[in-house]
């Protein structure tokens, strides 16, 4: 048997194995809940042999970095949204950076988004949805949300806007879509930049379309809590051939090339163009267009992710299936308003928050430590209010950032939400528990 022959029996046999090891090690299946014992985690990792199979095959094949793992994922992901372009990264947040970033590029002429400039957001969220205005130099201005949906209140946008505004940067609150159609015409009515952190929303809809694909840019976490995961990870993706080409740019360190890693002058200019004042014929490979970093994710990661792809669809579904489960069970409580959609949303669930009414005779950290104490994993919405955090405490308010309306219902949410899971590996027991505890603990307080 020749050397390449005897590498591929050898590796069709370390896969055959990979598979088997996850059998006898990884698969839980089987494993027995006992309530009160054994954890009911908000979220967790979903594979199974493909996973790790993928990961194997990335791993023997040694090429670390973006590769054919990358580009059938991007090309994969981009096509089931319907969407032009995916740019996978190495995470939610920097997918964030990425998809800002990218809005102040020189190209975008005057509607690139400069120091100082104003994008609309909300306060209720993950801070990194938040981070990459601050952190550039621009200022959010912050809206209050919608008690009912727990999204931006799209009725506050008009006094939001100022003349410096360029921008709404907004996510999907826990998956369930934000008004798309009012705040994507206020966007268009202003010839604003529409940011979707799409993050915890992956598989959701709106008015049968996929969200993340409304905005000039969306953005997914693959970190292991989210609808897919790589472990760590995420993508930037767009339909708008200018700002793929940009964001590229800032994704690869900055540089004016798109050749793929490994290969050379795929552009078919690296030693014949002028730039800047660089001497002519300068390689390309080292031009660099924009100040920009290295934010993509290893092949091992891609490989992870093209195995969970073709699982998003049933993933989804058990999602939207274990939320409808749990509204069923305590929908009847008075002291619990559960968040609500709207009629033209279908989404995947991320999780499942309720805020105490103001018959509740107990606080939000009651019910948590209760939960807690029953080996149920509780979670606040996040930030709550950021503007309250640590992290603005050095910052001037009408300078640094701008508060737009009264963040009442902001801080509702931050006082008196909670919420817990609804990921894949939930099981009816896990839900049954969840369902029993939190209603014993509202009529014990009654």
């Amino acid at each position: 048997m020749d050397k390449v022959n005897e590498a591929e029996t050898l590796r069709q046999q370390i896969l055959e194995l990979t598979a088997q090891y996850y059998t006898l090690v990884h698969d839980k299946s089987s494993e027995e809940f006992i309530p009160g014992e054994s954890r009911v985690n908000y979220a967790g990792r979903c594979f199974d042999e493909k996973e790790m199979v993928n990961l194997t095959d990335s791993a023997l094949e040694f090429w670390l970095t973006s590769g054919r793992y990358t580009r059938a994922f991007e090309e994969r992901f981009a096509a089931m949204l319907g969407v032009k372009k995916c740019l996978l990264v190495n995470s939610g947040s920097s997918a964030n950076l990425l998809a800002f970033m990218a809005l102040t590029a020189q190209e975008l002429g005057e509607r690139r988004i400069r120091r100082g400039d104003e994008v609309i957001t909300v306060a209720a969220g993950f801070p990194t949805t938040v981070s990459p205005i601050v952190q550039y130099g621009a200022v959010p201005v912050f809206v209050d949300i919608d008690p009912v949906t727990v999204n931006i209140d799209p009725e506050l946008l008009e006094q939001a806007l100022s003349p410096r505004t360029k921008a709404v940067m907004v996510a999907h609150t826990l998956g369930n879509p934000f008004d798309l159609e009012r705040v994507g015409a206020f966007c268009k009515k202003h010839g604003l930049w529409l940011i979707e952190d799409n993050c915890d929303a992956l598989g959701s809809c709106y008015n049968g379309r996929f969200t993340g694909t409304f905005g000039d840019f969306g953005t997914s976490s693959f970190y292991p809590p989210h609808h897919l995961t790589m472990g760590e990870g995420g993508a930037v993706y767009t339909s708008d051939p200018l700002l793929a080409r940009i964001a590229l740019s800032f994704r690869d360190w900055g540089r004016d090339c798109w050749c793929q890693s490994g290969c050379d002058n795929t552009c078919g200019c690296r030693f014949t163009r002028q730039f800047g004042t660089l001497p002519a014929g300068y390689d390309h490979k080292y031009v660099y267009s924009h100040f920009g970093y290295n934010l993509k994710a290893t092949d091992m990661q891609a490989a992870i992710g093209c195995a969970q792809l073709e699982k998003l669809e049933g993933f989804s579904g058990l999602r939207k299936r274990n939320f409808e489960y749990l509204r069923s069970r305590l929908e009847h409580l008075p002291q619990l308003k559960i968040m609500e959609k709207l009629p033209q949303s279908d989404p995947a669930w991320f999780g499942f928050l309720f805020t105490l009414s103001g018959e509740a005779p107990f606080d939000r950290n009651e019910l948590a430590e209760f939960l807690e104490q029953r080996n149920i994993q509780t979670r606040n919405l996040f930030s709550g209010n950021l503007t309250r955090h640590p992290c603005f405490a050095p910052l001037t308010e009408g300078k640094d950032y701008r508060v737009a309306s009264v963040l009442v219902h902001t801080d509702v949410i931050m006082n008196r939400a909670l919420w817990i899971g609804v990921y894949p590996g939930m099981s009816l027991e896990k839900l049954d528990y969840m369902a029993e505890s939190i209603d014993t603990f509202c009529r014990q307080k009654i």
